[in-house]
């Protein structure tokens, strides 16, 4: 079977020869979301909008998931609510239930039972399962212990923070009779806060120090699973998670803290599933993964941030996935560190 021939090349992107860079990878170049472009292009953001909104995508899963905790699966909190252990165990247990759901269904289905084989997926080599970068010299074993050990800890500590604040009116509220457009714009909003946050928590994290004490050890995973996008040092998941806090000073309702928790920790384990979508049927594939980010892991000084806001594309560290980009990618870093 050819390249062109192959299951992947038929979902529009392109199935490397052997011995290639990837096993998969979408079509290039990539393209950041039009909804800052200069000079704009109202047609595509709006069709973007409604394409990432009026359909079923990650981000209306993620939304949906949120009214759902919201309405059944979320303590009741009064007002004058202290922290009690009950109900923070309670959120505790909730939030590891979730992130074992997510990343371990993912896991599940693309590496334990292997029902796509490599189709789409972007590196061809298996997870690590003998190698002394990990504890236990073992890249799954390793990578579960720091998402549910530190990165759920974290989580439900920076979540018990905000739903107290509110309870004790220490966070301002904001229900859906209070201002219903408001209401919906924030939830794009929060994604707009998260990829300016993300872009420059992910540049400090790359400084030398916080790099050595913390980031190293996200950067083990060079080729990432689902467990691995929130295998990270505590120091990390802070810094990482700590685009919450806006919530703090932001009028919010408890759906759009939970939704962007589970866009900040849900969703990084879907963006690092390794393939680029999960195939249903034969039919076209529900996007899971994120080339973009997974050219950061394999380049490292490229894609700080993410595709909805260019900050990559306006400070000259965008990669689209090009060997040209590779190639001045590799030039800056000669330029700056002396290496290629």
């Amino acid at each position: 079977m050819s390249a062109t021939d192959s299951p992947a090349a038929a979902f529009g992107g392109k199935a490397a020869p052997p011995r290639a860079t990837w096993n998969w990878r979408p079509a290039l170049p990539l393209q950041n979301a039009p909804l800052f472009a200069w000079p704009p292009e109202p047609l595509k953001t709006l069709k973007w909008l409604a394409t990432t909104w009026l359909t079923l995508t990650e981000k209306v899963i993620y939304l949906l998931l949120a009214v759902i905790t919201w309405a059944y699966l979320q303590p009741a909190l009064g007002g004058g609510a202290g922290f009690e252990p009950g109900w923070i165990v309670q959120i505790y247990a909730r939030n590891f239930a979730l992130m074992v759901l997510v990343a371990g269904g993912l896991h599940l289905y693309f590496y334990t039972l292997g029902k796509q084989g490599k189709t789409l997926k972007y590196d061809p080599r298996g997870l690590a399962t003998n190698s002394r970068g990990f504890n236990w010299h073992n890249q799954v074993l390793d990578n579960m212990f720091w998402t549910l050990a530190s990165a759920v800890t974290v989580w439900t500590a920076y979540e018990a923070l905000l739903l107290w604040a509110q309870a004790n009116g220490f966070a301002p509220f904001a229900a859906w009779s209070d201002g219903p457009v408001w209401f919906v714009l924030l939830f794009p909003l929060i994604l707009i806060w998260f990829s300016m946050h993300f872009y420059w928590g992910h540049r400090l994290l790359h400084w030398g120090p916080l790099y050595r004490i913390a980031h190293a050890l996200h950067h083990r995973n060079v080729n990432t699973g689902p467990w691995s996008g929130l295998s990270m040092h505590p120091i990390e998941h802070a810094i990482y998670m700590s685009s919450v806090l806006i919530h703090l000073v932001v009028p919010s309702h408890p759906i759009h803290i939970f939704f962007h928790f589970y866009w900040v920790t849900l969703a990084a384990a879907t963006s690092h599933t390794g393939y680029d979508g999960l195939i249903i049927k034969g039919k076209s594939p529900f996007p899971v993964g994120g080339f973009h980010h997974q050219l950061h892991h394999r380049y490292f000084e490229c894609n700080y941030g993410n595709t909805e806001m260019p900050w990559d594309e306006w400070l000259g560290t965008f990669h689209d996935g090009t060997p040209e980009a590779t190639r001045r990618m590799r030039e800056r870093r000669r330029r700056m560190h002396g290496v290629g």
